[in-house]
């Protein structure tokens, strides 16, 4: 029985930072950084996902290494790992598709898949409605990211948002988790507080949305509340830092704690991941719920919204 898997690819990011003369290619996805995340805080943790022939055998033995099970990876030895070039600037982050793996079907996932709880966390349109049905009727909680269904690209591979008509897959979800702006291609109100409230009448129980150092905004119980950003050590590199924080909500939940905590130490160790370049930076437990306590003993901000 695992506590948490995670579906969607495992990705190979070439990062592109300021003052940093060559792009720095690294292991990423989000089963990457939601299960190490999650695996850090004791929970045992999966990954439901595709890759491709060129998938390098260090990235398998690396991820064993932190503690996540591979057993429901599957290795396309003719096709492509999804690959992405990320360029940060001052503006708005370039994202840009360069390799896609094959679509993540119902048929792997396993029948007799025992866990916890799910977290689909699609990055290029790979996990599709019928496999989110699937997992919903195999596990008490499942987790939505939109980030990949809310993503276009066009034939150089440039991402653009989209809408996403997400009704019915929201149906089968019990926690929401997105950034402001993708919850605005989910939503059709464009006031947040308007447009969570909206994702929680189609089903889930708890919508988080992430805003980078301004915090996260929490629904739960009919009632907002703002978590604030836990302030890193210095800060380098914000790939992955959404990821890191559903990942240790989840690890704390399923321990049955109180989601207004989770978000602390979501918050927290996300915090450690920015530190470094790519998924080299993961804060050890106590020194996750150190910082996270720091942030919840100043109480969380209840908002009237």
């Amino acid at each position: 029985m695992f506590d948490l898997v995670t579906v969607g690819h495992l990705a190979i990011d070439s990062i592109i930072l300021p003052k940093i003369a060559s792009p720095l290619r690294t292991l990423g996805g989000p089963p990457t950084y939601t299960s190490i995340a999650a695996a850090k805080l004791g929970a045992k943790v999966s990954i439901i996902s595709k890759v491709g022939g060129d998938f390098k055998s260090e990235y398998l033995e690396w991820l064993k290494a932190n503690d996540v099970d591979l057993s429901g990876l599957k290795q396309v030895k003719d096709a492509a790992t999804t690959r992405f070039t990320l360029t940060y600037t001052k503006d708005q982050p370039r994202l840009q598709l360069e390799n896609r793996a094959p679509n993540i079907s119902p048929q792997d996932i396993p029948d007799s898949l025992q866990t916890k709880a799910v977290h689909v966390a699609s990055i290029a349109s790979e996990v599709q409605y019928p496999a989110i049905a699937k997992l919903q009727r195999l596990t008490e909680i499942v987790s939505l990211d939109p980030q990949g269904f809310v993503r276009t690209f066009d034939k150089n591979g440039n991402t653009r948002l989209q809408r996403w008509k997400a009704n019915q897959a929201l149906s089968h979800i019990n926690v929401y988790k997105s950034s402001s702006r993708e919850i605005g291609m989910v939503a059709r109100a464009r006031k947040l507080p308007l447009a969570m409230r909206e994702i929680r009448d189609h089903g889930p129980k708890i919508v988080m949305v992430t805003q980078g150092m301004k915090g996260t905004t929490l629904l739960m119980d009919n009632e907002f509340y703002h978590v604030p950003a836990c302030e890193p050590r210095v800060f380098r590199d914000p790939t992955g830092a959404g990821d890191v924080f559903v990942g240790a909500f989840l690890a704390e939940y399923l321990r049955g704690k109180e989601p207004g905590w989770c978000a602390c130490v979501g918050s927290a160790a996300s915090s450690f991941v920015v530190e470094d370049i790519g998924p080299a930076a993961f804060g050890r437990k106590k020194e996750v719920y150190r910082r996270a306590r720091k942030i919840y003993e100043k109480g969380l901000k209840q908002l009237s919204l």
